[in-house]
């Protein structure tokens, strides 16, 4: 008979995905996975097969951690002022004292851009894609652009989003409003 889990699956994927979200995958060891996630080696294996496993797990509680934000801006019918609104929601919770900044994609994505991990690649991918097309709605919505210029601007605005995602892991409230501010100024 199989033993009953004596802790939460939820909440201890919610204390991984922190870490990994503070430390990065590479520097997060399995020790410190025991530690922050209160559970042994052997829990964290037979639940999740591996770090590997768990980080997969990690980024799926993120995104349903950003889905609201997300939703919201699919949802919006603002054009350009929705994007500019979404960088801003996308930067709000850096300001808490939980001391978790950036974005946990965009660490990932830029921390994984060199490997051969299909299966990270193919999720981050998938998600910077799905990014890229919803700004190119919102710069549509004002009929205004060619569409030349709306993929150049969309492409402007995904490297500025990650641009913005690593100002707010080190810079302060005022200046990442200026960075946001000074992005949109021509767009």
């Amino acid at each position: 008979m199989a033993r009953k889990k004596k802790y939460n699956e939820d909440e201890v994927v919610e204390k991984a995905m922190k870490l990994f979200w503070r430390k990065g995958y590479e520097t997060t060891s399995m020790q410190m996975l025991e530690k922050e996630m209160g559970i042994n080696k052997f829990s964290i294996y037979a639940s999740f097969g591996n770090k590997h496993g768990l980080f997969l797990e990690s980024l799926k509680c993120y995104k349903a951690r950003v889905h609201v934000v997300l939703d919201k801006f699919k949802n919006a019918s603002n054009g350009v002022e929705d994007i500019k609104q979404f960088f801003y929601d996308s930067v709000s919770s850096n300001f808490k004292d939980d001391h978790i900044k950036g974005c946990l994609v965009t660490n990932t994505y830029n921390e994984f851009s060199n490997t051969e991990d299909a299966l990270i690649k193919e999720q981050m991918n998938a998600f910077m894609d799905n990014l890229k097309e919803l700004i190119i709605e919102k710069l549509k919505m004002e009929g205004t652009r060619s569409l030349e210029t709306v993929q150049k601007q969309a492409n402007f605005l995904l490297l500025a989003k990650h641009g913005l995602a690593a100002a707010a892991r080190v810079n302060d409230k005022q200046e990442i409003e200026d960075y946001i501010e000074m992005t949109f100024k021509n767009i």
